[in-house]
């Protein structure tokens, strides 16, 4: 029997609060919020932690939680680039969470089995040089929450935003279906039919979550995705958060159109994850209890949910497809480059 495909996450997020000169923030508002202790805990931090070690302390604990797993051998994780203003400036007071390009570039750099996901506002002045920027920094990835971020991705000024990102190869994460993890959102930008302009530009989209909740013009995001699998090649979607107790069902559902397997992606939704939302409980009416069991006795968090999504109907074929995909891109070969490109400066310091 052939050993298991190595597993790569397409879907990890990372946190921090402007500690240790990281240039990450959080709103004054999320962090009153009992969502924000919640995302700590998930990730195995305090905020006495942070404060005392710094940001890179998340990091750090991602990396050695995928080191002791037997499945995912490494995980994009997510920076967050915020609201712009009219000039396109950051609008701190309209930004709810900021993780820089620089600063996560660099710590992934760091540590070996962390790919760094990239996330450029497309109404920033410079955006694209900011894209070039974040490929020669190593990016696999361009990551979008449009309803956060306050990014209509079928806005006609896009275009050459887009036209660069198909040159660059650069995939396009976008968050698709209702967003609740924060503490406003205009779930409109995040109707999947607002991703064809990308689309129709030849960029690679992924659909993050599957576009598993919420509804637009009367239909459930998932239906108002589904076909466009069929006009467009260039579509993905990653299954991330799929069995998380506010969404029990999707993940079948979305297994139920067999056409699409070899467009979805595995991604975890890092830190949600490792918290009590995605406990093999909540789908023990459809899995034997002796399963269930043995899936709830998993201790990492990586490895309990492969083992849950294999249960519930994901295949290795499926397993393995965020992996091919970074790599017919060329990005994975990229961002080894990148890592093993150590400069003296580096070395002394």
């Amino acid at each position: 029997m052939p050993a298991p495909v190595p597993i790569i996450d397409i879907h990890c997020h990372t946190a921090g609060i402007g500690a240790g000169a990281s240039g990450c923030f959080v709103s004054r508002a999320m962090r009153r919020n009992v969502r924000f202790h919640f995302f700590l805990k998930a990730f195995g931090v305090t905020e006495r932690e942070l404060i005392e070690l710094g940001d890179t302390l998340v990091l750090e604990r991602l990396s050695q939680g995928l080191a002791e797993s037997h499945r995912v051998s490494a995980a994009v994780v997510l920076a967050m680039d915020g609201v712009v203003d009219r000039q396109g400036r950051l609008d701190k007071a309209a930004t709810e969470i900021y993780i820089p390009n620089e600063f996560l570039a660099r710590e992934c750099r760091r540590l070996g089995n962390l790919l760094f996901g990239a996330s450029v506002n497309p109404y920033r002045p410079d955006a694209l040089e900011r894209l070039d920027r974040i490929t020669a920094y190593g990016a696999v990835l361009l990551k979008w929450l449009p309803a956060i971020q306050g990014i209509d991705p079928a806005d006609r000024r896009l275009a050459p935003f887009y036209r660069r990102l198909r040159e660059l190869e650069l995939p396009l994460l976008s968050h698709t279906g209702n967003e609740e993890s924060f503490t406003r959102s205009d779930n409109s930008l995040a109707d999947p039919l607002r991703l064809r302009r990308a689309l129709d530009e030849g960029v690679t989209v992924i659909a993050a979550h599957c576009a598993s909740n919420g509804r637009n013009d009367g239909q459930s995001n998932l239906e108002r995705l589904l076909p466009l699998f069929t006009t467009y090649p260039n579509l993905y979607a990653d299954l991330s958060s799929l069995t998380q107790a506010n969404r029990l069902g999707h993940l079948p559902r979305v297994l139920q159109h067999v056409e699409i397997y070899e467009r979805l992606l595995y991604g975890s939704d890092m830190p949600i994850i490792n918290s009590f939302v995605t406990s093999p409980w909540w789908h023990a009416y459809r899995l034997p209890l002796a399963e269930t069991r043995r899936i709830v006795a998993i201790r990492n968090p990586w490895d309990r949910d492969v083992e849950l999504k294999r249960a519930l109907g994901v295949t290795e074929e499926m397993l393995g497809n965020s992996g091919k995909l970074l790599a017919e891109k060329g990005k994975l070969k990229a961002a080894l480059m990148v890592k093993n490109r150590i400069t003296r400066e580096e070395i002394v310091s």
